[in-house]
């Protein structure tokens, strides 16, 4: 005698769901304070860095490349999630752009004792 089988109680998958997958080692993420962005007609290469206070060397930590419609998308993408997160927790302070920017301070005046 043959059971009968046992309803799908699950809603139907979206066609159109894209299925993402995120190792742990991925997860835990790269800590980055500098970006350099370069681009050709082609893609734009976004390397983001890890600068750190008296080394002489900062170490490019990952490297994302993307066509330009991509890294239009991306703009757009962090754009809408700036003004959410001022929104939710108030403007986020800039420092003055009078000279180059050094992320958290790195390579700025120094105090004197």
């Amino acid at each position: 005698m043959n059971q009968p089988e046992p309803e799908n109680t699950t809603q139907p998958q979206d066609p159109n769901a894209i299925s993402i997958e995120l190792s742990e080692e991925i997860a835990e993420g790269e800590y980055a304070n500098l970006a350099m962005i370069a681009h050709s007609n082609s893609e734009f290469v976004i390397d983001f860095i890890r600068l750190m206070p008296g080394l002489p060397k900062a170490k490019v930590k990952s490297r994302i490349i993307l066509t330009p419609e991509h890294a239009k998308r991306l703009v757009a993408a962090l754009t809408e999630n700036i003004e959410r997160f001022e929104q939710a927790n108030g403007t986020i302070k800039e420092q003055p752009n009078d000279g180059p920017l050094y992320p958290m301070g790195f390579g700025g005046k120094v105090g004197e004792a």
